[in-house]
């Protein structure tokens, strides 16, 4: 509350002594011995005023001191007072300038502020650095390859129904924050989230080598995040959750009215990759990731993940006119699948569903 009334009192404060300086000034016989405090006028301002305001209470301070000296000694150029005179000008020019420059640095730190806050909403605190150090524009749409990924509780409404609203709220935190931490933790960005889940992406706005290895390793983490959970609440029913990625071509930009706009991705790799994650029902899969997702695997080096997955064939999605292959991380014991060319395969790879 001081604090409040401090500022709140700052511009008035600078008034009375810009008046007092002038007084002396112009009526005692000090030669302008006091009119280099008008610097002190213009910190005081400082407190409430931006650049502009700063500007006018300096040529105010400046205006005061030449009319001070027009009123003692007219345009007259005699003795030490015009130099008096000159280096008070000087000095209220510099404090101006220096004010004004501590102003303008203080307003960038905080957009930068601003800024690093409403990219963390969507960004992991790394990339969060990198866009803010080289000021990457997201005003404009782009088109980028990146790892699309959907998650989803399955079972959350029957674990939460007759459970109070506190409790329910809770354990969804929880929950979000396990998927949140796995996305940050390898370098993604999460778009939105969905209710009792959420949509990631792995690339965009920055690419990188490894973005589909990073999304496989978050998904991964994510079922196993997930199984502990439900080991340390065994007294509740368990949560499962429906991963599904795919890797293709993206549009990432600003979408919304001008009120509220939103940073997301959109294309037929979202679009798919949200019907892959549906599907996971269907195959009691934990984890489903396109064809197109492995050979991004495989291209980036990352062939020990790949192996991971297994094979489930070739399937008819909803929305899709082409069948997509999928391969799965099972629900199922890992030793219940047998490899096939290097990969896991569990039904036929010419069977569609």
């Amino acid at each position: 509350m001081l604090c409040h009334l401090t500022d709140i009192r700052s511009l008035p404060v600078a008034a009375a002594l810009a008046g007092g300086i002038f007084l002396i000034d112009t009526l005692s016989s000090l030669q302008f011995a006091v009119a280099s405090l008008y610097v002190i006028v213009v910190l005081i301002a400082a407190r409430d005023l931006h650049g502009r305001g700063v500007v006018i209470t300096g040529v105010v301070c400046a205006i005061l001191t030449v009319v001070s000296y027009v009123l003692i000694h007219g345009f007259v150029v005699n003795g030490t007072a015009p130099l008096r005179c000159a280096v008070s000008l000087v000095l209220i020019l510099i404090v101006t300038i220096l004010v004004l420059r501590n102003v303008s640095a203080n307003q960038r730190i905080k957009e930068v502020e601003r800024e690093r806050a409403n990219l963390a909403r969507f960004f992991s605190p790394k990339i969060v650095d990198q866009l803010v150090g080289i000021h990457t524009p997201f005003s404009f749409a782009r088109c980028q390859p990146a790892a699309v990924l959907f998650a989803d509780m399955i079972g959350f409404t029957a674990y939460s129904s007759g459970k109070s609203p506190d409790i329910v709220i809770g354990m969804l935190r929880d929950l979000l924050r396990f998927l949140s931490e796995a996305v940050f933790s390898h370098h993604g960005s999460i778009d939105k989230y969905l209710g009792d889940g959420l949509m990631a992406f792995f690339g965009p706005p920055l690419t990188s080598l490894r973005d589909a290895t990073n999304a496989a390793a978050c998904a991964l983490e994510i079922v196993k995040s997930i199984e502990r959970w439900n080991q340390q609440h065994t007294r509740r029913s368990a949560v499962r959750v429906a991963i599904g990625i795919h890797y293709g071509e993206v549009v990432q930009g600003d979408v919304g009215s001008e009120k509220r706009l939103e940073l997301t991705l959109v294309g037929d790799t979202v679009n798919i990759a949200s019907r892959v994650e549906a599907y996971c029902r269907t195959l009691d899969a934990s984890v489903l990731v396109t064809g197109e997702f492995v050979e991004a695997l495989l291209s980036e080096g990352s062939l020990e993940l790949a192996k991971a997955f297994a094979d489930e064939g070739l399937h008819m999605l909803r929305g899709c006119k082409e069948p997509i292959r999928l391969f799965s991380v099972r629900r199922e014991p890992k030793s219940a699948q047998r490899p096939v060319n290097g990969l896991v395969c569990s039904r036929p790879a010419n069977e569609v569903g």
